[in-house]
C-alpha cells in the first residue's frame, strides 16, 4: 500500500475568487502529489505565472511559482492510501501526461460550467483540475463515489481520504506531520 496527497488550495486570485463565489466552496483548486513531502504536485492551471488565461498540464510547487506569488494560500492536506498497482498507474500516467504536455491545454468552457453546476460534453486533452484528479483517480481504478460535475472540496469526501494538515500552504512541512 502507498499514499497520495490530495492538496486542496484557495490563493486568493480574481479567478479563484470568481469560482469561489461562484461554488460557495472554501476551496477553488486541487492538486495531487506522489509524496508527503509534496516535492512535485500535478495538476491543470495556469502555465504563465501573470497569465490567468494561459493554461494547461502543470506542475506546482509550495515555494515558486503561483504558490510562492501568492504566498498567503490556505490549503487542506489529504492523504489517500491506495494499492501499490494503483500507485503505479497514477505515476505512469503522470509520466505519460509530463512527456506530452504540449497536447494539455484548460478546459474554461468546462470550469465555466461548473460555476452554474451544469456539464458540458468533454473535450479530449482538455481538463480543469478537478476534472483532471478525477479522471486520474478512476483511470487508476480506484472506486469513487465522486459526482458527474466534480469540484475540489469533492475530493474531501473520498472514502478512506485522511486530513493531515490544514493552514497556510507556505507553513506546510511533512516532517513534523504525524501520519493518521
Amino acid at each position: 500500500m502507498k499514499n497520495i496527497y490530495l492538496i486542496l488550495t484557495y490563493t486568493g486570485t480574481p479567478l479563484s475568487k470568481i469560482i469561489r463565489s461562484c461554488t460557495k466552496d472554501e476551496f477553488s483548486h486541487v492538486s495531487i502529489a506522489l509524496d508527503r513531502e509534496l516535492n512535485e504536485m500535478f495538476s491543470f492551471g495556469r502555465t504563465q505565472l501573470y497569465n490567468p488565461l494561459s493554461g494547461g498540464f502543470v506542475h506546482e510547487n509550495i515555494n515558486s511559482g503561483m504558490y510562492k506569488r501568492f504566498n498567503n494560500t490556505k490549503t487542506k492536506i489529504y492523504s489517500f492510501e491506495i494499492t501499490d498497482d494503483q500507485y503505479l498507474r497514477i505515476e505512469n500516467k503522470l509520466k505519460r501526461m509530463d512527456s506530452e504536455k504540449e497536447i494539455y491545454k484548460f478546459n474554461r468552457l468546462g470550469l465555466l460550467a461548473v460555476g452554474f453546476n451544469k456539464k458540458v460534453k468533454k473535450r479530449e486533452n482538455r481538463y480543469y483540475c478537478a476534472e483532471f484528479i478525477k479522471e486520474l483517480i478512476e483511470d487508476a481504478k480506484i472506486e469513487t463515489s465522486l459526482p458527474r460535475i466534480v469540484r475540489p472540496e469533492n475530493f474531501k469526501n473520498l472514502d478512506g481520504v485522511q486530513e493531515i494538515y490544514s493552514g497556510l500552504l507556505r507553513n506546510y512541512n511533512a516532517s513534523y506531520k504525524v501520519e493518521l
